[in-house]
């Protein structure tokens, strides 16, 4: 199997060998090694175009800070990530959309579990530019997946490993790295749906 190029990044192969290790830490990391290789591959595809189709009519987008016509915004630098007035406010979403909401889920997560436990993502800078911001995402994973690999077995047992937020403190770390599977798989699945849906000129 050959590598997978992302926008400049070069991601490692996936290690079919953690496929045969029967542990718990090998399969929340088989998961998430092969999730993020699939949708790695159409991200190396994306073009400017489709990151920022629009769906349909107020798609949530990631704009210059000043173009927002959502209710809120996050990010701290030129570029912001338009939000729903609710915290879990429905709405279509732009690709642009889905891969800043993947950068900073990995990017907190990472922060308030591995790193120095001070940054929250609305101090993240995002970018408009599609490979930048792929290339951002892809680096925020690979630091999460080699923080998760360097944990010893009773690392995915251990409550409060991760500060991010009061559940992910509350809980056994292996369910947070779960989450963020399954955050990667739902939100890839949206990528690779809305690229397709603009392919076919839908």
């Amino acid at each position: 199997m050959s590598d997978v190029v992302v926008g400049g990044y070069g991601q490692p192969e996936f290690d079919w060998a953690i496929l045969s290790e029967p542990s718990v830490l090998a399969m929340v990391r088989g998961q998430l090694g092969f999730s993020w290789t699939e949708l790695s591959a159409r991200l190396s595809t994306l073009t400017q175009a489709e990151f920022e189709w629009e769906p349909a009519p107020r798609a949530l987008r990631v704009v210059r800070r000043g173009e927002e016509r959502a209710a809120r915004a996050a990010g701290a630098g030129e570029w912001v990530v338009e939000w729903p007035a609710e915290p879990d406010g429905g709405g279509t979403r732009t690709v642009a959309w889905l891969v800043a909401h993947l950068t900073e889920v990995f990017f907190e997560r990472w922060e308030w579990t591995f790193g120095a436990r001070r940054r929250r993502c609305d101090e993240l800078e995002y970018s408009g530019d599609v490979r930048a911001a792929v290339g951002q995402l892809a680096h925020w994973v690979g630091a999460w997946s080699e923080g998760v690999a360097g944990l010893d077995e009773a690392d995915v047992m251990t409550v409060g490993l991760s500060q991010a937020t009061p559940v992910d403190a509350a809980c056994p770390f292996g369910h947070l790295v779960l989450h963020l599977n399954r955050e990667l798989i739902h939100h890839g699945s949206e990528i690779c749906t809305l690229t397709d849906l603009y392919r076919s000129g839908a």
